[in-house]
C-alpha cells in the first residue's frame, strides 16, 4: 500500500495572494532544505518548502559536482576521517558530532541509492558513495520531496518570519514572484535551510545566496556562531563564475609579466594570490597536468571548463587571468547557532540546517570544502526535519493563535526617503569583499569598516519600507549588512589566526582561545566566548 501523507491546508487571503496551515515549513529548497522537509514528512508532518528559486536547480549544489564526507563505518577509517582535519580546524570540532554526522551521510547515501541515484559501482559492484553531480541529485531530491507530500512553493523567497505571543516561530511571510502577490505560511516549526552569504560575488550558483535566512532568524532573536571564519575565497577564471579550486593544483601563477608568483601554488598560496592581486593582474596556466589528468578532469567536472570553451581558451596551454571569489559563509564554517542534537537554535521553533547552520561542530574554523558541506546538508537537514517535526506535532497549534510579523530592516514604515537597494548592496560589497579588509584582517581595517557598516545599518533602519518592486533586493543587500556586522565584530573579538581566520596584528595561535564566539544582534551587534563543546580534546599543536 502507498502511504498517504498529510498535506498543508491552502486558503485563498483577501489581498490576492495565498496562506497556508502546516506543521512544518522550510525555508530553501538545496539539500539541506529537501531532506529537511522529506525527514520532516517521514514523521507524519504537514510540510511547506518555500525556495527563492526553483527547488532542484536553485542553491550552491544544483549545477555542480561536489564530493561528500562519505566514510565507511570501520573504526580505523572513521578515526582517521575524523583526526585528519583538526589540526587546520583550529581543532574546535567535535568528536561526536563528527561521528553523528558520519552515520546520518553513511545511512541517508544509502538511501538515495535505493531511490534510484545513479551512483558509479566500485571494483566490489557497490556504489561508490563519495561524490554527488549536482543536477541528478537535486533533481531526484525534488522527485522525492513532492512524492512525500510535500507543498512546494518555487520562486517563493521568505521576507520574514511570524512569532507568537511567546516568542516561538510560529511561520513566515514572503512573495511569489512569478504571480506578483504574497504567501504565508503559518506553522509550528520552521527550518531555516535557506544556505550561506557570498555577498553577490558572481560565484557559480551562489548568487541568491545573500544570507537571508540570517537575518530572518536574528530579527527573531537567534544566535550565531563562529562568523570570523566567514572569509573563504575560491579561485576562479577572472572571467567565469565556477570557484572549483582542485584543479588549480596542476597550475603555475604567474604576473602580467609571466614571472612565477612566490609560494602561489603552495598549500597556503591564495594569500600569495590575493597579494599579487593587489599589484595587479594574476594569471594560470594548468600546465603541470599530464594527458591522462587533463582527460581525467574533464570528465570529471565538464562544468569547470565551460568558461574557457566559451572564450576559446586552452587552460592547459594558454594563461589566463584569474581571481579569488569571496565564497564567505558557503565555504566559511560560521553560521546560526545550533543548541542541540535536532539543530534547533536559540529560538523555540526555530531550525538551521546546511550552510544557514554552523560547521564548526564538524570543520571548525577552516572550511571542509564541497564534501564535508555536503554531508553537512545531508545530515543537518534530516536532524532538523525530524526535530521540527517533533517540536511542532503535539501541539499543532491552532489557526486563531496571534502572531506578529518579526521582519524590520527595509519592512518598516518610516518618514526617512528608501534606501537604493543597488547601492545599498556596493556598499555592503566594498567592505566585505575587499583582501585587504576581509582577508587580511587587522584591528584598525576592521574596526574602521565596521564604522561604515554600523553608519549604513542605521541609516537602512531609518529609511523607508522598501517599494514592492525593490522588497526582495532590499532585503537581500540588509542581509548582506547584517551578515557583514557579525563576521567583523567576530573577528575582532577573536584576537588570534585560528582556521581560516588570520590576523595579522595576531599572527599566532592562542592556546587560551579554544572556544566559539558567539554573536547576534542587530541595531547593537554583540559577541561572546563560550566554551568548546569537547574542553578534554587535546590540543596538541600548541
Amino acid at each position: 500500500m502507498v502511504a498517504i501523507r498529510p498535506r498543508a491546508e491552502r486558503r485563498n487571503d483577501t489581498n490576492g495572494g495565498v496562506s497556508f496551515e502546516a506543521d512544518v515549513l522550510v525555508l530553501g529548497g538545496g539539500p539541506a532544505g529537501t531532506w529537511a522537509a522529506i525527514s520532516a514528512a517521514e514523521r507524519g508532518a504537514r510540510v511547506v518548502l518555500a525556495d527563492k528559486g526553483f527547488c532542484g536547480t536553485s542553491g550552491a549544489t544544483a549545477p555542480s559536482g561536489t564530493g561528500v564526507w562519505y566514510v565507511d563505518p570501520a573504526p580505523a577509517q572513521r578515526e582517521a576521517a575524523m583526526a585528519s582535519r583538526e589540526a587546520a580546524g583550529g581543532y574546535l570540532q567535535s568528536r561526536r558530532w563528527m561521528s553523528r554526522v558520519l552515520d546520518e551521510t553513511y545511512a541517508q547515501s544509502h538511501r538515495l541509492s535505493d531511490w534510484g541515484y545513479p551512483y558509479p559501482a566500485g571494483d566490489d559492484g557497490q556504489p561508490r558513495c563519495n561524490s554527488l553531480q549536482g543536477p541528478e541529485y537535486m533533481r531526484l531530491m525534488r522527485k522525492r520531496t513532492k512524492s512525500a507530500g510535500v507543498t512546494i512553493l518555487d520562486h517563493s523567497p521568505a521576507l520574514e518570519l511570524l512569532v507568537d505571543d511567546s516568542g516561538a516561530v510560529a511561520g513566515a511571510s514572503g512573495v511569489r514572484r512569478q504571480h506578483d502577490d504574497s504567501w504565508t505560511v503559518r506553522a509550528g516549526a520552521v527550518v531555516v535551510a535557506t544556505g550561506g552569504c557570498a555577498f553577490l560575488s558572481k560565484t557559480l550558483g551562489s548568487n541568491g545566496l545573500t544570507g537571508d535566512g540570517y537575518l530572518m532568524a536574528a530579527e527573531a532573536g537567534a544566535e550565531f556562531s563562529g562568523m570570523e571564519f566567514s572569509n573563504a575565497y575560491a579561485i576562479s577564471a577572472a572571467f567565469g563564475s565556477v570557484t572549483k579550486t582542485l584543479f588549480f593544483g596542476w597550475a603555475t601563477f604567474t604576473y602580467e609579466d609571466g614571472s612565477v608568483i612566490p609560494g602561489a601554488a603552495s598549500k597556503g598560496g591564495r594569500k600569495a594570490i590575493a597579494r599579487a592581486l593587489l599589484q595587479g593582474p594574476v594569471y594560470a596556466q594548468l600546465d603541470k597536468a599530464d594527458a591522462e589528468v587533463r582527460a581525467t578532469m574533464r570528465a570529471s567536472q565538464p562544468n569547470f571548463f565551460l568558461p574557457y570553451d566559451r572564450t576559446g581558451i586552452d587552460p592547459f596551454r594558454d594563461r589566463f587571468p584569474i581571481t579569488l571569489r569571496l565564497e564567505g559563509t558557503i565555504r566559511g564554517t560560521g553560521g546560526l547557532r545550533i543548541v542541540d542534537d535536532s539543530c534547533a537554535t536559540t529560538v523555540p521553533g526555530l531550525y538551521a540546517a546546511g550552510d544557514a547552520a554552523t560547521r564548526e561542530l564538524i570543520c571548525g574554523g577552516f572550511t571542509g570544502g564541497g564534501s564535508h558541506n555536503a554531508a553537512w546538508a545531508i545530515s543537518s537537514g534530516s536532524f532538523a526535519g525530524r526535530g521540527a517535526a517533533d517540536y511542532a506535532l503535539p501541539t499543532r497549534r491552532a489557526p486563531e493563535t496571534s502572531v506578529r510579523r518579526a521582519g524590520t530592516a527595509g519592512l518598516r514604515v518610516a518618514p526617512q526617503r528608501a534606501l537604493d537597494p543597488a547601492q545599498l548592496a556596493r556598499a555592503v560589497q566594498d567592505e566585505a569583499t575587499p583582501y585587504e579588509i576581509n582577508y587580511f584582517r587587522n584591528a584598525d581595517r576592521l574596526t574602521a569598516s565596521l564604522g561604515r557598516l554600523d553608519r549604513l545599518w542605521r541609516e537602512l533602519t531609518e529609511a523607508d519600507a522598501a517599494a514592492w518592486p525593490d522588497l526582495i533586493r532590499t532585503r537581500e543587500g540588509a542581509a548582506m549588512l547584517a551578515t557583514a556586522r557579525w563576521m567583523y565584530r567576530s573577528a575582532l573579538a577573536r584576537t588570534e589566526s585560528r582556521g581560516m581566520h588570520w590576523r595579522e596584528d595576531h599572527p599566532q595561535q592562542d592556546a587560551r582561545q579554544r572556544h566559539y564566539v558567539t554573536s547576534g544582534g542587530l541595531d547593537e551587534v554583540w559577541t561572546v566566548a563560550r566554551p568548546h563543546a569537547e574542553g578534554a580534546l587535546v590540543e596538541a599543536a600548541e
